[in-house]
């Protein structure tokens, strides 16, 4: 019997061999069969049972088979014997029952117990796990650092397989190892000696380390080597390389966990850092390949193994989701999307897609790095802008092409063109390469006149189709040719001196300019003339306006209009046809004195040079005289001896000579002033003229030898003495004439603004060489002003050293040197001075900017500073300093600036001299710096500036704030106080006006006492006057019916009353205006035109009244047998009283105010300087005082001329009385104290006459109550008396039955009783009284009886006058003395003089 060993092993043959049969690559899978060692028998699964009955039922081929046949063995200790056996096994092996032979056994795989359902298993040498479980085998635990040991894996109990195979290529383990990446965390401190690879602590650390990572890794399938690469800081970072075959995720794990097993723990390594970095196991795309900015861009990260997360970086940065940035991660797929909407050229750079699977031992990162590039996709167009004339042929055959490109293919390239302007014209699109074209249909009725200069805009637009967008604009302007059309005013000729204009006219009117040129030979003269030169938008013209033509403007003129830069152009020829001007013909004599029938050479002269074929003719009192032709050194001269036949004394007449051209045009000289006077009061006579005694006689400044003709001025002679002598020379010297006449060359030369510079400097050095002529010559120095005048209406470019040759020019003649020269200029009321300061004005005003700057320029006692306005707009800010520590500021707000137009410019120029050469008033003085400021912006409305002026003279008091108004003052200029309101702070002076031009202050000394009392005797005599006005008016009010019972006393109440009302309303308009005046107040420049007017006119009234009373009085007096009605009284009286004054003052306002000389700069009341309308006032009031005057005389006369008999001393004395006190009464009553005026106009007239005109006329409205009013006795009885009506009714009813009236102006008790008695020593006879007089009655009725009986004698009938104490029977006895045809009334008009007085 075989041992058990040798029994097992037998039957596992047999079994093998007859049972256990698998073809090739059949799917017959082994079973299992169990040999138990112990009782020594076999047992077979029912399983294989069945299979082995099928097999041996089944009549198969005999194929080769490979069994799989697992043996467990209870006991462990077997495992080598049989190894052994079959090791040691003769083969092959024939069976021959079943016909099989076995070729080979082999052990391949070796299971050992582990754990309680696993075991280890073990391949054996040749055999690999296959690599369908490689991933899933999972070393067995070993405490063994030798490599040499072979390695188990776990498996679970029971064990199916697969088994070892025969190693292959693909088995596991096999093939290329990789190279795992791996970092774990020592945690200890890092030194420095582990960053040196060959010192002694790194050597012992990567030793050691790597002995242990050896250990732990080498079960890894296909494991080869690990190594430490280096270490890094943060704490101990060590980087090692594990070179294996593919090794899944938790087997890398479970050899990360064995690690610290093998690894001293003084290395305090962390188990838990292990982290593995995989690159090269990630599919990484993007989409699409070439990126332009403003595609979608899609970016994806592919994997082959699991993970947990994913997390996308730029540049090291983590992208979260966000607008723009969208994260797409899929587990399943094991794929993450990046999706990156409208990218920028910030989006190019490295992106990173991070895979991490972690577990407690093994971390495992799959990163992958790209970098892509994010183009801009840039469209280079054929054109930013171009032009096109729509009526060129050349355009409309070749057609426009744009084109845009890009800088590389596309193929899925977008193109669209968009067109959007006025001028819609479309074109052919093509597209060809990386290019798209647009080819424009060009047509001229496309683009209209009107439309020229439109521009219409084609954007190309391309897609790339990711969404990446781009346009180009191409501007396209579309012009015209445009049509011009030019004439003149004057076909093709013009004369010298006289004016024409040139027009041209375009059907284009979108024009950007205009310019003008005029060709003379080769020569080409650009006009540069902005005051010349007129162009309008619609219709597009351009008018150009020369005053008087010169050489200069002879010549082919075109204008051009310019729009971008197509040019249209026309011209015209003008011819200038020479003609002397008048300025240049000198006349000889310019004013004599000629006698009668003996002839006088009389001449014009020209410059030889500039002589043509003219037609000369003398006229003399409109006859024309042939003339005599003569050379005269550099002068060609007409000359004619005049004869005057026709002998008037004192007859004075002109004589000129008149030049004609061959077109016909003609100009007159000067006109020649000739005096006639006869022989026998000839004085003077020599060869300069002839002369009566201190006659005037005036004759040129002839310079025959001057090479430019003559010189300008002359030279006057008086004659004193039986001589001519010289009274005054005005010609000018040879270089300031020569300076004059250039100067007005140049104003009327097309190039004056380019030779504007040189001029100046010119201008500058000869007044410096000039100064001691000009010094001592009025002429000269007014010349110099006239010249700056011509200059400064050429515009000047902002220059500095243009500036300063016209400011030094200024500040040289207003020098100290120059003063008597400006004296006498004043003294003969000329306007220089004026002329000079807006000869700055004017200058200022046209500075142009260079650079957008006006620079600050300073010549001495001038400065000029300025700004150009710009977008950022500030206050304008300047101070100005003198010579003498003055100073004066200049302050313009912000909010005034921003109204503004950009470019506009506001100039400053400050003078420390020139305010003291302008007229001056007599108790006004400039008291600080003169400043000019102007602004080149038209406004009309008000324009706030603030000037702080320092004073001059601290003791000088009342400042004004004034400007310089040009006009007035018959437009030599004045101090105007308008739009100015001054404030005094300290030694300052804050001027706030509302308008710009040239300002200062002006001060006067402090007003003495003298005056303030004259102030104050107005002030308080005007308040009197007006209360005693008032009073009047209400007295006459309440009495009216019952002192108007009579034509006499009617008109004589009517004029009071209107005298009254008249004088008051004057009083108040005038004391409200002095008021304004004296605190220095300003008042409304309507306001106080207002206020003179109704002042001039009440005032008026008030004296045409007066001489309504005075004539009333006087018709009285002289026509006694003579009675107007009533009506008839009251009409002349108010046409004098109302209507004449209204006329009056209404023609001098319309006469003057036009002028701006209606009232005064400094009062509301009539002007004087400057228009002399105070005479509508004196003049009126002159007369009236003077007929008021004479009407008092003749009242005077009448009282003393009833001389009839004899009077004794008594009665003269008492007539004198009554004379004096009629004069009293009468003086203000007619207005008389006004007469007093005449006194106060005398020049150093005594202060007396000044207060007692300003008394006696301020209470004039008192004087009107008292003697008007008060002193009436009929006024007095009716105020007593005006509640008895009854008592009052009688005493009417008894003078309404005597048929008498009351006198004109009763004087009556308790004033002055012997006055009421003019007319009768005796008796009281007064028809009004309210007790009647029985014998005044008596004696009237005696009277009466005379007369009618014709026994009166001129005596008696004197007597009876004088016998009545009162004349209030007078009108009666008027009234008989006409009826019983009296002769002599002389006595019967004296009575009547007394009693008139009372008026």
């Amino acid at each position: 019997m075989l041992p058990p060993t040798t029994t097992v092993l037998y039957c596992l043959f047999l079994l093998v061999s007859a049972c256990c049969q698998k073809p090739q690559g059949s799917n017959f899978y082994p079973f299992s069969y169990v040999i138990d060692s112990t009782l020594g028998q076999e047992s077979f699964y029912p399983e294989m049972q069945r299979q082995k009955r099928n097999m041996l039922i089944l009549d198969l081929p005999l194929p080769e088979y490979t069994v799989d046949i697992e043996v467990s063995l209870q006991d462990s200790s077997y495992l080598e014997p049989i190894k052994d056996y079959f090791k040691n096994i003769n083969l092959p092996i024939n069976i021959s029952n079943v016909q099989t032979t076995v070729s080979n056994i082999s052990i391949t795989t070796v299971c050992l117990p582990s754990g309680e359902n696993s075991s280890c298993c073990f391949c054996e040498n040749g055999y690999a796990w296959p690599s369908t479980v490689c991933s899933d085998a999972m070393p067995c635990p070993s405490l063994s650092l030798e490599l040499a040991l072979p390695c188990g894996y776990m498996q679970k109990l029971p064990f199916y397989g697969p088994y070892c195979e025969p190693q292959t290529e693909e088995s596991c383990g096999m093939g290329e190892p990789i190279v795992m990446n791996m970092s774990v965390r020592l945690d200890s401190a890092f030194q420095d000696d582990l960053k040196d690879s060959s010192s002694v602590l790194y050597q012992k650390y990567k030793v050691d380390l790597e002995k242990a990572f050896n250990a732990s890794y080498r079960c890894l399938p296909g494991f080869v080597l690990a190594t430490v690469t280096g270490f890094s800081p943060g704490s101990v970072f060590v980087n090692y390389e594990v070179r294996t075959g593919a090794a899944s995720f938790t087997q890398v794990g479970d050899s990360n966990r064995a690690v610290p097993q093998f690894l001293d723990s003084s290395y305090q390594l962390n188990p838990f850092t292990f982290t593995r970095i995989i690159t090269n196991q990630t599919n990484f795309t993007m989409k699409p390949l070439n990126i332009f900015e403003g595609d979608t861009v899609r970016l994806t990260c592919e994997v082959n193994s699991t993970f947990a997360n994913a997390t996308w970086y730029h540049f090291g940065h983590a992208i979260s989701t966000g607008s723009r940035y969208s994260i797409e991660t899929v587990l399943a797929t094991r794929r993450s999307i990046l999706k990156i909407t409208n990218v920028t050229s910030k989006d190019s750079g490295s992106y990173s897609c991070m895979f991490i699977m972690s577990s407690q031992y093994h971390t495992e990162i799959h990163n992958t790095t790209e970098t892509i590039s994010v183009f801009p996709l840039n469209i280079t167009p054929n054109f930013e802008d171009v032009t096109v004339t729509c009526n060129s042929p050349e355009v409309q055959a070749k057609r426009l092409l744009l084109s845009c490109c890009i800088d590389r293919q596309l193929k899925s390239l977008k193109v669209s063109w968009k067109v959007n302007g006025t001028i819609n014209i479309t074109g052919t699109l093509s597209f060809s390469g990386n290019c798209t074209e647009y080819q424009l249909n060009i047509n001229e009725s496309q683009c209209p006149p009107e439309m020229s200069g439109a521009v219409t805009t084609y954007t190309c637009e391309l897609e790339t189709g990711h969404g990446a967008r781009r346009t180009r604009s191409i501007r396209v302007t579309y012009l015209r040719q445009a049509h011009i059309i030019i004439s003149s005013s004057t076909n093709s000729t013009v004369s010298e001196g006289y004016g024409f204009n040139v027009t041209c006219k375009s059907d284009v009117s979108n024009y950007d300019s205009i310019s003008w040129k005029i060709q003379s030979g080769s020569d080409t003269k650009t006009v540069d003339c902005d005051m010349c030169i007129k162009n309008s938008k619609f219709p597009a013209t351009s008018v150009l306006t020369v005053k008087s033509a010169s050489p200069d403007w002879r010549g082919t003129y075109t204008c051009t209009f310019s729009q971008k830069n197509l040019d249209s152009s026309a011209n015209v020829t003008i011819e200038v046809i020479s003609l002397p001007l008048k300025q240049n013909i000198l006349i000889d004599p310019i004013a004599t004195s000629i006698q009668c029938k003996v002839p006088l050479a009389l001449e014009c002269c020209i410059s030889a040079k500039t002589v043509r074929d003219y037609r000369v003719t003398f006229w003399v009192q409109q006859n024309e005289f042939q003339v005599e032709k003569k050379k005269k050194g550099n002068l060609l001269c007409y000359m004619y001896n005049h004869t005057e036949n026709e002998c008037k004394e004192d007859k004075e007449f002109v004589a000129y000579c008149k030049f004609i051209n061959r077109i016909g045009k003609e100009v007159d000289s000067e006109h020649i002033r000739l005096h006639l006077i006869p022989a026998k009061k000839i004085s003077c006579s020599d060869r300069l003229g002839i002369g009566t005694e201190r006659s005037i006689l005036i004759k040129p400044c002839c310079d025959v030898q001057n090479p430019k003709g003559f010189t300008r001025g002359n030279t006057t002679y008086h004659c004193i003495n039986s001589s001519w002598n010289v009274a005054r020379n005005d010609c000018l010297s040879g270089p300031i004439n020569d300076l004059l006449s250039s100067a007005e060359s140049l104003a009327n030369s097309p190039e004056a603004k380019a030779q504007l510079p040189s001029y100046l400097e010119q201008l500058v050095e000869q007044t410096k060489r000039e100064l001691t002529t000009i010094n001592h010559s009025s002429a000269n120095l007014g010349a110099i002003v006239t010249i700056l005048d011509i200059i400064s209406s050429i515009p000047a470019e902002a220059e500095v050293l243009t500036m300063q040759n016209f400011l030094s020019t200024v500040d040289l003649i207003v020098g100290d040197s120059t003063t008597e020269a400006w004296k006498a200029m004043d003294e003969e009321k000329t306007r220089q001075s004026s002329l000079l300061l807006q000869s700055v004005e004017n200058f200022a005003l046209r500075l142009q900017p260079v650079n957008n700057t006006i620079p600050s320029v300073c010549a001495n006692t001038v400065q000029l500073k300025g700004i150009v306005v710009k977008e950022n707009k500030t206050d304008y800010n300047k101070d100005f300093h003198s010579t003498g520590n003055l100073t004066v500021q200049v302050l313009i707000s912000e909010n005034e600036i921003q109204t503004l137009t950009q470019n506009s410019t506001i100039v400053s120029v400050m003078y420390s001299k020139l305010g003291h050469i302008l007229p001056q008033n007599t108790f006004e003085y400039v008291n600080g710096l003169l400043i000019t400021t102007t602004l080149s912006s038209n406004r009309s409305q008000k324009f706030e500036v603030n000037m702080t002026f320092a004073k001059k003279d601290l003791s000088l008091k009342m400042p004004k704030c004034v400007f310089w108004n040009f006009t007035l003052n018959s437009h030599r200029g004045d101090w105007d106080t308008r739009g100015c309101t001054p404030t005094e702070l300290g030694d300052y002076v804050i001027c706030s006006c509302n308008h710009l031009t040239s300002f200062s202050i002006l001060m006067s000394p402090d007003i003495s006492s003298e005056l303030v009392f004259e102030v104050y005797i107005s002030y308080i005599g005007l308040a009197i006057s007006i209360v005693s006005l008032v009073v009047c008016i209400i007295i006459e009010s309440l009495v009216w019916k019952y002192v108007t019972n009579n034509t006499t006393s009617y008109m004589r109440h009517v004029c009071i009353l209107n005298i009254a009302t008249s004088l008051l309303f004057a009083d108040v308009w005038f004391i409200v205006t002095a008021s304004f005046t004296d605190q220095n107040q300003q008042m409304s420049r309507d306001i106080c035109i207002m206020a003179t007017f109704f002042i001039h006119f009440f005032y008026l009234c008030v004296f045409f009244w007066m001489l309504s009373l005075g004539l009333i009085l006087f018709y009285r007096l002289v026509f006694i047998l003579h009675n107007t009605s009533k009506t008839a009284q009251k009409a002349v009286a108010f046409c004098l009283g109302y209507v004449c004054p209204f006329i009056i003052a209404v023609t001098t306002m319309a006469v003057t105010l036009p002028k701006n000389s209606y009232t005064r700069k400094d009062v509301c009341w009539l002007n004087w300087k400057d228009s002399k309308a105070l005479l509508a006032f004196v003049i009126p009031a002159l007369i009236i005082v003077a007929t008021n005057l004479f009407i008092a005389a003749v009242v005077i006369i009448k009282i003393l001329r009833p001389t009839i008999g004899d009077r004794s001393s008594g009665q003269e004395r008492k007539s004198l009385f009554q004379i004096g006190k009629s004069v009293a009464i009468l003086t203000p009553l007619l207005g008389l104290t006004w007469g007093l005026g005449l006194a106060t106009i005398i020049k150093n007239s005594h202060r007396a006459f000044h207060i007692l005109f300003s008394l006696l006329n301020v209470l004039q409205g008192l004087f009107i109550l008292v003697f008007g009013t008060l002193w009436d006795k009929k006024i007095q009885e009716a105020l007593l008396k005006r509640n008895s009506s009854s008592k009052w009714s009688s005493q009417q009813s008894k003078s309404s039955s005597l048929i008498l009236v009351t006198p004109m102006l009763a004087m009556s008790y308790p004033f002055s009783r012997t006055f009421n008695n003019l007319c009768g020593k005796t008796g009281k006879y007064r028809v009004s009284s309210s007790e009647p007089s029985t014998s005044s009655t008596e004696n009237t009725s005696k009277a009466y009886s005379l007369l009618k009986a014709g026994k009166l004698r001129e005596v008696e009938f004197y007597k009876v006058c004088q016998s009545q104490k009162r004349c209030q029977g007078f009108e009666g006895l008027h009234v008989q003395e006409r009826t019983l045809g009296v002769k002599n009334t002389q006595p019967f008009r004296g009575c009547l003089a007394l009693c008139s007085t009372e008026m």
